[in-house]
């Protein structure tokens, strides 16, 4: 192995060295958006049944808090339970908003063109950011917000998922697999 590498001068060596900083970063994002640190499914029912039970104490909000980043959602909400609509409206906004940032250098969009007998499906993934800005949340990407549509559950469980899955490729499986989960979160209400 060493032979190779020393055949291949030293052109070989930005090659591996590239290529570990890739490796580290796949497993720096894996390690980062593990599902127990973003949105473990048991936040939720396990807040309602506390905030039922006890409603809201300091060891709830700490909790939230010091937990995954959906609990530091809850935790607004939780924090403004009495205050009137608007003033929990905006104080859950602002930690939505507080959390996104940290989740914004993760976010990546793909695009793929399908090509079937009936002609080209454009498909791109629709990743929607913004900044405040003078008490308003102004688009960075205007353009990829116009292209997006809708997409049905049938359109993501029939020929789109056909297609991704068919694609063989690790990043196509992972999309169908997100969007799997997406899913049967939206749909399973057993957990409430």
């Amino acid at each position: 192995m060493l032979s190779i590498i020393e055949a291949a001068g030293w052109p070989i060596w930005f090659i591996i060295l590239t290529s570990i900083i890739a490796l580290a970063i796949i497993g720096e994002r894996f390690w980062s958006l593990r599902t127990s640190l973003v949105a473990p499914r048991d936040v939720l029912p396990t807040t309602i049944r506390e905030y039922q039970a006890k409603g809201v104490t300091p060891d709830l909000i700490g909790n939230l808090q010091q937990g995954p980043l959906i609990g530091r959602i809850f935790a607004a909400a939780l924090l403004n339970e009495r205050s009137s609509r608007e003033v929990l409206k905006d104080a859950v906004e602002d930690a939505g908003r507080a959390v996104s940032i940290e989740l914004e250098r993760f976010l990546v969009s793909t695009e793929a063109v399908f090509r079937c007998a009936d002609g080209v499906i454009h498909w791109r993934t629709h990743v929607f950011s913004a900044r405040t800005g003078e008490e308003e949340l102004r688009p960075i990407d205007t353009h990829e917000i116009s292209a997006a549509r809708w997409g049905t559950t049938a359109e993501l469980g029939g020929p789109l998922r056909a297609r991704l899955l068919g694609t063989g490729r690790a990043l196509w499986r992972y999309r169908v697999e997100l969007h799997d989960a997406a899913l049967l979160s939206l749909t399973d209400t057993s957990a409430l």
